[in-house]
């Protein structure tokens, strides 16, 4: 029984983790568009016609 509830615990526990880690990876890829539009901004204004 109590190597059930191991088991069952590390389960678990991989699930959240492997979760985590796509919200993470997508909350990067999230914030890389964003940092690629206020790139493509600052190149448009670069020559002070905004």
């Amino acid at each position: 029984m109590k190597r059930v509830l191991m088991l069952a615990l590390l389960g678990m526990f991989s699930v959240g983790m492997l979760s985590g880690c796509n919200t993470v990876a997508g909350a990067g890829k999230d914030m890389q568009k964003a940092g690629e539009k206020v790139e493509d901004k600052a190149k448009d204004c670069s020559d002070g016609k905004c």
